[in-house]
């Protein structure tokens, strides 16, 4: 047989799946990336951050400190619809490709300086301050990212296929959320949790600087999304998408605010209350586990988060995004309340359990996201609608998510009442999301009329 000639073309079809899979790594190394970057500040936030950088009203009100401690993260949060514009504007005008590769190098920019602040005791109050205008530029880029890697991936999708492909970002949360748990955990048991408190707790913030280098690498690798060529193509003037957004989809950001709602609460618990509580002593409204295995175990339940995201987005592909929503938020709050009182064993096996089942339902309700939002909102401000749709659900949802669950401890102490108030935001999400005219595989291209609001 002849050998192939290496200077022949390369089938089309080959060149289209050579990119798909490159826009699916890109997407899914970028977002764990990035919400490794976030959830770091979460974890350090429920575990250290309190008495190095608010020590005067630690050792007076150590309750207190930790309610301000989990209220820096919603902080953030309340800049996330300004970075959403303000990335929007940009990802609609100019491509989300390019967008995305800024706000990695921002946020990560952002985590790197965090992990170098001085504390409190070296430099007094402008410790916190400066802390605080750091999470903010956290929250800033981090409410451009979300929208441009979920379009990214739903764009390039095939249609039959957009769930799928669209959990590849949603799966990045996770994955951000095991390699953050993780790194807190190995670091823990290998320097002790005296040193981690002193010093370790920078070690993790440090390392997001190699991660930034990775992920910039992958994301530069990437072709700009084919909607988004078209739109550039066939667009004969500049348009103006935050002004078209609101005056023709104003009903769709907010449905898809209150959509992600319950999912953010659910996640933000996960992510930076639940090992915090397992591991603090009694007095201080915990259980009084170890630390180490608490971590570990959660790093571990979180794998549920991953594989029902990745399952949620292939199922929306076959019974509708509506109905898998529907699915996730009805499991999440019928398990919100019983998780606790296995929880409240103070059993690390149980713990791991409880933790394990509730992220099947945070799975099911955020696999679909990406397509549901994408396919919701015309071309030409899809990029926009997205990700103010998406910061708006961050705040009404996990911003202070952590905080509330404090509050609810402390002033009842019963930790079931936080289930309750996840049953709540369950039910709110729920309503929101039924109603949604089912989306799935609507036309995502412009044509040459103008768009019409999505249904």
């Amino acid at each position: 047989m002849a050998p192939s000639d290496p200077a022949a073309p390369v089938p089309a079809d080959a060149v289209e799946t050579r990119e798909r899979r490159r826009v699916l790594a890109g997407t899914m190394v970028g977002t764990t990336i990035e919400w490794y970057d976030f959830f770091i500040y979460a974890q350090a936030a429920g575990l250290v951050l309190a008495p190095l950088f608010l020590a005067p009203l630690s050792e007076t009100s150590p309750a207190v400190a930790q309610v301000l401690s989990f209220a820096t993260i919603g902080i953030s949060f309340l800049f996330r619809p300004l970075g959403a514009i303000v990335a929007g504007a940009l990802g609609d005008k100019f491509g989300r490709k390019q967008v995305l590769v800024a706000t990695l190098v921002m946020m990560g920019l952002a985590t790197f300086l965090i992990g170098a602040l001085p504390t409190y005791a070296q430099i007094g109050v402008a410790a916190p301050v400066l802390l605080i205008l750091l999470r903010i530029l956290q929250g800033f880029s981090a409410g451009g990212e979300w929208g441009g890697a979920a379009l990214m991936s739903v764009e390039h999708a095939p249609t039959g296929k957009r769930g799928y492909f669209g959990a590849y970002p949603q799966i990045g949360v996770p994955c951000g959320m095991i390699l953050a748990t993780f790194v807190v955990w190995a670091i823990t048991v290998v320097i002790g949790q005296e040193a981690f408190l002193a010093w370790g707790w920078r070690i993790p913030f440090l390392m997001s600087f190699l991660l930034i280098i990775v992920g910039h690498l992958i994301r530069k690798s990437v072709e700009e999304s084919p909607v988004f060529k078209l739109m550039q193509e066939r667009r004969a003037k500049a348009s103006a998408p935050l002004r078209q957004l609101f005056r023709g989809n104003a009903r769709e950001v907010v449905l898809s605010a209150l959509i992600f709602l319950a999912n953010n609460a659910a996640g933000y618990l996960v992510i930076a209350f639940l090992a915090t509580y397992a591991s603090r002593p009694v007095e201080e409204f915990g259980l009084g586990m170890e630390r180490g295995p608490v971590l570990l175990a959660t790093t571990l339940a979180s794998f549920g988060w991953l594989i029902s995201t990745l399952y949620g987005g292939w199922l929306c592909d076959r019974i509708g995004r509506v109905r898998t929503f529907q699915i996730g938020y009805a499991m999440l709050a019928a398990w919100a309340v019983p998780m606790w009182f296995m929880i409240d064993t103070g059993n690390v096996l149980m713990y791991f359990v409880a933790v394990f089942v509730f992220t099947l339902g945070m799975g099911l309700s955020y696999g679909p996201q990406s397509a549901l939002y994408a396919e919701m909102f015309p071309a030409e401000i899809r990029y926009s609608g997205v990700s103010i749709g998406y910061a708006l659900g961050a705040i009404l949802g996990g911003a202070f998510a952590p905080m509330i669950a404090e509050l609810l401890l402390t002033s009842f102490d019963a930790s079931w009442t936080i289930g309750a108030y996840i049953v709540v935001a369950c039910a709110v999400s729920f309503v929101a999301v039924s109603m949604v005219k089912e989306p799935m595989g609507v036309d995502l291209h412009v044509d040459d009329a103008e768009p019409t609001p999505a249904p």
